[in-house]
């Protein structure tokens, strides 16, 4: 018999997820929420239909631990990477100021024909990401170590 993972399985190890459909989009949506990341580290390569981003991720998968164990949440950096991807568009995204920082809120995902659709990166402030991609194709690694997070909090969504 087999059993989803839960977070406790993973540990402090370095996460590194696949989406191959609109669930699992879902779940690396959930876990890259509120990342923040500079416009500078944004790539796209259209010959390789590769979009990627370098993320600074917020651990919610350690943020219960971290509250229970009273110590500073953690931030680690993450390569979020969309294969297949056909054409990027952007709304509200300032691409020439590497300093302009922005928050991811949200990935979706809009269904096309014939398996095709549209990733939509959400913003913080109004802005949006939209990849055309040929099929859902998309992988979150974690490429250091964790660190206290800058802010010390656990980010807030107040309705």
């Amino acid at each position: 018999m087999t059993e989803d993972a839960r977070f406790e399985d993973g540990g402090d190890r370095p996460l590194r997820l696949m989406a191959v459909d609109a669930d699992d989009l879902g779940v690396i949506s959930a876990l890259a929420q509120d990342a923040v990341f500079p416009a500078s580290e944004m790539t796209w390569h259209p010959k390789a239909r590769e979009f990627a981003l370098l993320l600074n991720r917020f651990r919610w998968e350690d943020a219960e631990a971290a509250s229970k164990r009273n110590r500073p949440v953690e931030r680690v950096q993450s390569v979020l990477l969309f294969g297949d991807v056909q054409k990027v568009q952007s709304q509200g995204v300032t691409k020439g100021d590497p300093d302009v920082v922005m928050s991811l809120l949200s990935i979706s995902f809009e269904p096309g024909e014939d398996g095709t659709g549209r990733v939509i990166l959400t913003l913080a402030g109004d802005g949006a990401i939209a990849l055309d991609v040929e099929t859902i194709d998309a992988r979150l690694q974690d490429v250091t170590r964790p660190y206290v997070a800058p802010s010390r909090k656990k980010p807030d969504h107040p309705e």
